[in-house]
């Protein structure tokens, strides 16, 4: 296993970018591997890590398929829904509530 070039923040050569970095540029990855690593430093802990990806090996974005886009109406539809009321609430749930706002705070005690 070879050992992966490191490069400082904003120090990385052409030619190489993160997965948002391809995603803007509506590329993927395209099951290439890394080929090196980008690292911004931080005060409190150890660095931030991106990995970087060749871009003339990237690939297109596959389209959305007309399933896919049914897939995800129904997941944010289920993300929407008030498990206690069944109403839509208009907004996504939130998971430290598990309800909507009336839901969760039936006297209007909301904090």
């Amino acid at each position: 296993m070879t050992a992966l070039p490191v490069y400082r923040w904003h120090l990385a050569p052409d030619g190489l970018a993160t997965r948002r970095q391809l995603r803007a540029m509506n590329l993927r990855p395209g099951g290439q591997d890394v080929v090196a690593e980008l690292q911004r430093p931080r005060r409190g802990g150890g660095p931030l890590v991106a990995y970087l990806y060749r871009i003339d090996r990237a690939k297109p974005v596959r389209p959305m398929t007309p399933a896919k886009w049914a897939a995800l109406a129904k997941a944010n539809t289920a993300r929407r829904t008030c498990p206690t009321c069944r109403r839509d609430a208009g907004y996504v749930i939130p998971t430290s509530l598990g309800a909507c706002v009336p839901c969760a705070y039936p006297l209007g005690l909301a904090v």
